[in-house]
């Protein structure tokens, strides 16, 4: 699994015209499940991001977690972070997992996320045509890569 994190001001995503999720102060997070991809890897990732300390403390450090700081979080699916882009200017998408693993994965992280960060997860709703708008604040951008994690 993929995940870029990105400390927003606020966040929303909109489909067919209508916000169907919006944040605050907190994470926006893209998701992306590749084939092979295990619970384990969504609790590890999980874990990270709700512990991960990218918010700035009184002195002007980054040293707080968004649990700390009491922020949102909102998670969208992202089929395309898992894209391969080795050979030619056409990304390759044939490491993404098919919708029978991807949707489950997605739905078990945001739950886990959820329980790390003890407060509920906004999400888009996956497969649609999605229209992600947010103000980076920062800008402060993470991507976390679960394969890399030794």
């Amino acid at each position: 699994m993929r995940l870029v994190i990105q400390r927003v001001r606020e966040a929303s995503v909109t489909v067919d015209g209508k916000i169907v999720s919006s944040i605050g102060k907190g994470l926006f997070i893209l998701v992306g499940v590749e084939n092979g991809d295990t619970a384990e890897e969504a609790k590890w990732l999980a874990a990270k991001a709700a512990a991960m300390r990218i918010f700035d403390d009184d002195n002007g450090v980054m040293n707080l977690s968004v649990t700390d700081i009491g922020g949102e979080l909102l998670a969208v699916s992202q089929f395309t972070l898992t894209a391969s882009t080795k050979k030619g200017n056409r990304p390759s998408y044939i490491r993404a997992a098919g919708h029978e693993l991807a949707i489950p994965m997605y739905e078990r992280f945001c739950e886990l996320l959820a329980e790390a960060a003890g407060r509920p997860v906004q999400k888009g709703i996956f497969g649609a045509d999605m229209k992600c708008a947010l103000t980076n604040d920062g800008p402060v951008t993470i991507m976390i890569d679960s394969r890399l994690k030794e």
